[in-house]
């Protein structure tokens, strides 16, 4: 009886190590919606909560976690070096599915998250993009279906935006313009499989 209490005990660890394992890696098939969330049965529900409560597509909040973080709960920036060898630290804060920086991270806990929020978090990840569209509509005017323009502020944060500051990037524009067609060729996926 001890035997089995213990291998009892030892799977149930093992499941769910592999569980958590398993958000820390990307979805297979990046370029499929359905495929994604049949992989993570638990961002759809994530997906539409965000879309009940700010209005903001399901396949533009998809797009920009795609560009983001390709899906991966603890994604982190590129680490940075010193003459190329020595350590210096990461390009920046971003981290988690939405790549939210630190104060942008710590001004949306205090104001809609909570203080148990967590950028690692598919429901906190995609409320916090929630939180962000929708001020940005507010401040700058822009719609929230209106991917392209959403991710230029999202990525310049919307004093950026507003001064303009994307377009002496032309790399980041063409990012912009690459999501603004993803976020459609997962929209035309999504109501296919009638999870839109």
């Amino acid at each position: 009886m001890n035997t089995l209490i213990r291998s009892l005990v030892l799977i149930t660890l093992l499941a769910g190590c592999s569980s958590s394992v398993s958000n820390k890696n990307s979805p297979q098939n990046l370029d499929n919606a359905c495929s994604i969330l049949d992989q993570r049965p638990s961002f759809l529900p994530a997906f539409r909560a965000a879309k009940r409560k700010y209005g903001v597509p399901i396949s533009t909040q998809m797009a920009v976690i795609w560009q983001e973080s390709k899906f991966k709960a603890d994604a982190k920036t590129p680490k940075k070096y010193k003459f190329w060898i020595i350590p210096a630290g990461r390009q920046s804060s971003a981290y988690g599915y939405a790549q939210a920086l630190d104060g942008t991270w710590k001004e949306y806990k205090e104001s809609a998250g909570g203080r148990f929020a967590s950028r690692t978090n598919i429901r906190d990840a995609t409320d916090f993009m929630g939180w962000y569209m929708v001020q940005t509509r507010r401040s700058l005017g822009i719609p929230l279906s209106d991917t392209r323009r959403q991710y230029l502020a999202y990525h310049e944060g919307r004093t950026g935006y507003r001064r303009g500051s994307y377009k002496s990037k032309r790399w980041l524009v063409n990012i912009a313009n690459g999501l603004d067609r993803r976020a459609a060729m997962y929209k035309r996926q999504l109501i296919s499989c009638e999870k839109g």
